[in-house]
């Protein structure tokens, strides 16, 4: 069988501070028709990416709303997961090369993980393109299968889509973060569009002692006494760490005294970012203000919460980017973000800079963070604005709503029902 992650049990009740009695209500009301509803969630890492963010929560969430909901994850080998970070960067518009080689990698491990699915569900989401090919694989598996694509697709090369569609297009409904990132000849009935999430209760975003913060940013060489810069990311070319070290080159010029930490987490389905980390670290220097780290130095969900807590400003200098999960985690905590205006970073910052300031060029990512260093009173309001749009709209308990709802649609079969949250419209303010 796929191996099952372990999630620890969650309580629905414990996020309504954060996020209020009647979302609490709503989830429960949309819950009770599915009770007991066989959910499977399928993805390639049970760490690192925003995805094995998402799951641990959403899983546990579905549980306590009386669903039995599952988590597995593929054995992908080194060589198939290089085939698929090719396809995540062709999908993000990157030129790669993706012939017969690529394809024939991809489709004969797929076919192993054909091979291991056991079991009858009533819905079953497969996240990303890693395991994609599974409903083709198994077209006779029951209950309603559902892609779930985390990537923005709005530029997608045309040969890894073309060779990816068909997959898709087995899929009885698939989730989108944004209409754009759906290609124009993607031939599927349901098509949903869902906002990724935070969980405001999970060691990564609740609560800390500021003292706790600045013990922990210390003992990895960071002045908690002085401003900080910070980029969390994987180490991933479309994150841009070179130019956010450009940035903080330019900025350190204006205010001498600014620091700059980039940190990262190395997933197993990411080849390509331990030689990305090397190239950054030599990029970077022996600028004794600038520091990389990743989970193998000891980063974890706690420290990247210190971290971000201990920041003044937060960079996601992305140059795509389906959603960027860190921009919430910092607007969560009140810290406001400079962010590239790419993919799902501007429904989160708002398109009028509500929450941070939207860039398109490191000249742009750094005239922000001086702004921003220099103006204390304007850090604190933009960052109680993006702490704000965050409970409304990004909050783990919203996510698990909009997934009830679209299982709902599925198992009606009503065509015309459009479940509430479904779609995204950027709120005023």
């Amino acid at each position: 069988m796929l191996e099952q992650v372990t999630v620890p049990p969650l309580s629905l009740d414990a996020y309504a501070p954060q996020a209020g009695e009647e979302a609490i209500a709503e989830i429960r009301r949309l819950a009770a028709p599915l009770r007991d509803a066989r959910i499977l969630h399928v993805n390639a890492t049970k760490f690192g990416g925003g995805v094995a963010e998402i799951l641990p929560t959403l899983t546990a969430l579905m549980r306590d709303a009386g669903l039995d909901a599952e988590w597995r994850i593929i054995p992908g080998d080194d060589p198939f997961f290089d085939v698929t970070k090719r396809i995540h960067n062709g999908l993000q518009g990157m030129e790669v090369p993706f012939g017969d080689d690529a394809t024939g990698t991809f489709l004969k491990t797929s076919r192993t993980f054909g091979e291991l699915f056991d079991g009858d569900y009533d819905f079953v989401v497969i996240h990303d393109p890693q395991p994609v090919a599974m409903r083709d694989l198994l077209p006779d598996a029951a209950g309603k299968w559902i892609w779930r694509c985390h990537i923005d697709l709005t530029a997608a090369n045309r040969t890894v889509w073309g060779f990816l569609r068909p997959f898709v297009e087995r899929y009885d409904a698939a989730i989108f973060t944004l209409p754009d990132y759906v290609q124009p000849d993607l031939e599927l009935d349901r098509l949903a569009y869902i906002a990724p999430s935070i969980d405001p209760l999970s060691p990564k975003n609740a609560l800390i002692e500021p003292r706790l913060a600045e013990d922990v940013v210390q003992r990895f060489g960071v002045d908690p006494h002085r401003p900080l810069l910070l980029q969390v990311s994987r180490f991933d070319p479309w994150k841009d760490p070179k130019g956010v070290i450009d940035a903080y080159r330019s900025v350190k010029r204006e205010v001498p005294d600014v620091q700059l930490a980039l940190v990262g987490s190395m997933a197993t389905d990411d080849p390509e970012g331990w030689q990305l980390y090397k190239e950054v670290l030599r990029y970077a220097g022996t600028d004794p203000d600038l520091t990389l780290l990743t989970n193998l130095d000891g980063v974890g969900s706690l420290e990247v919460n210190a971290f971000q807590r201990s920041s003044e400003v937060v960079l996601q200098k992305s140059l795509r980017e389906g959603f960027g999960l860190t921009v919430s985690e910092a607007l969560w905590k009140g810290i406001p973000v400079v962010a590239g205006r790419v993919g799902g970073i501007p429904m989160q910052v708002g398109t009028n800079d509500e929450a941070g300031r939207l860039v398109d060029s490191v000249d742009e990512a750094a005239a922000g963070c001086v702004e921003l260093l220099k103006d204390a009173d304007l850090r604190q309001r933009l960052g109680a604005t993006g702490r704000e749009r965050v409970r409304k709209h990004f909050l783990s308990t919203r996510n698990l709503r909009d997934y009830l709802s679209l299982f709902t649609a599925l198992k009606d079969g009503d065509d015309a029902y459009v479940p509430a949250g479904m779609g995204w419209t950027p709120p005023a303010g």
